[in-house]
């Protein structure tokens, strides 16, 4: 791990931590970052705020800097993100061309860069994401864990027994 990843991924977390405690939601952000080390955006996942399932905090980057680029195209970007991503954000990143993925914690139920599937780096695509993962693993994999647990317990505190007939 460079110390570069490890200081932009610090800048995701506190982007996952604004999506839970400000937003409610799952806690995951992210930063795109500039071929010359620049940042261009960050977002959290925002999928209950906006209704809207493509909300994720990968996808909400990739937006905002289009938009602020004036072009759909981020060649040479960095994109850091605490979960990594699903098939959905893999291919937007693909799609947008950026250079380089920094994930934190894996996801071993619908991660596409390397945990399930390995979209990424695909030879079969015409553009190839190179991946970094594991940066910062701990303290994102920790954030999310804790985050179900505490949504697990409210859940079963709101759950009411049958009462007898």
């Amino acid at each position: 791990m460079i110390e570069t990843d490890a200081f932009w991924m610090q800048r995701a977390i506190a982007m996952a931590a604004h999506a839970e405690r400000e937003l409610g939601e799952v806690p995951v952000g992210a930063v795109l970052i500039s071929a010359d080390g620049a940042l261009i955006a960050e977002s959290c996942n925002r999928v209950i705020t906006d209704s809207d399932p493509s909300a994720h905090a990968e996808i909400n980057v990739l937006r905002l800097a289009g938009r602020q680029l004036g072009n759909y195209r981020l060649p040479g970007t960095t994109l850091y993100v605490t979960l990594e991503p699903c098939a959905m954000c893999a291919m937007a990143m693909i799609h947008a061309r950026v250079q380089r993925v920094v994930f934190g914690a894996p996801d071993p139920k619908t991660g596409a860069a390397g945990s399930v599937f390995d979209l990424l780096t695909d030879s079969r695509h015409n553009h190839r994401v190179t991946v970094a993962a594991g940066v910062l693993a701990e303290p994102t994999s920790a954030m999310l864990s804790d985050f179900f647990k505490r949504r697990r317990a409210a859940e079963k505190k709101t759950v009411t027994p049958l009462a007898p007939d």
